[in-house]
């Protein structure tokens, strides 16, 4: 299986789309019109769109959007990784992990300090992601006791990203309560 991951372009929305629906079922619509907006979003830039694609076809896609903490200013950037998808068929097959291990590095080299997830602890603390709320970083939206656990931070510049506490708030696009509460 011959995997690249790279940038996303324009030409792929309509493979990025399919592979979504594929994906999330009842809920593709709302993560492929997630996507959508968030292309189109100012307050979402810097913005990093990743696809995988094996043999040249689009089989799993991330992005990570601007975030800011609290008052912090420019003096710590970060951003949110969402929405990761990968086509059912090509799942368990490494393409979601190649996927945020290169998202992660980009993030890294442009100077990103934290990268906030609302997603499954068992498969964020693999890449190096804990629980956010202990670190004193609360999500956009009060989340319910159940996702509290999902609410996972990774720190990529401690220097910077360690003196920074408070709500995170993300781009226009990703800011509905839908995207965080239940």
């Amino acid at each position: 299986m011959n995997v690249v991951i790279r940038p996303s372009m324009p030409v792929d929305g309509p493979a990025i789309s399919r592979l979504v629906l594929a994906a999330f079922g009842d809920e593709g619509p709302d993560i492929v019109q997630l996507i959508d907006a968030l292309l189109d979003d100012a307050t979402a830039r810097p913005l990093a769109s990743l696809v995988a694609s094996v043999d040249d076809t689009v089989a799993g896609h991330v992005m990570f959007s601007r975030a800011v903490i609290g008052d912090s200013g420019p003096a710590v950037t970060a951003s949110i990784l969402a929405p990761l998808a990968v086509h059912p068929d090509f799942q368990r097959q490494g393409l979601g992990r190649r996927l945020v291990e290169a998202g992660l590095a980009v993030q890294a080299a442009s100077g990103v300090d934290l990268v906030f997830v609302l997603g499954d602890p068992a498969l964020y603390s693999r890449f190096g992601f804990e629980l956010a709320g202990p670190r004193g970083f609360r999500a956009p939206y009060p989340l319910s006791p159940l996702y509290e656990a999902g609410w996972q931070v990774q720190v990529l510049h401690a220097a910077r990203g360690e003196a920074v506490k408070g709500r995170v708030k993300c781009a226009d696009a990703l800011s509905a309560p839908r995207y965080w509460q239940e």
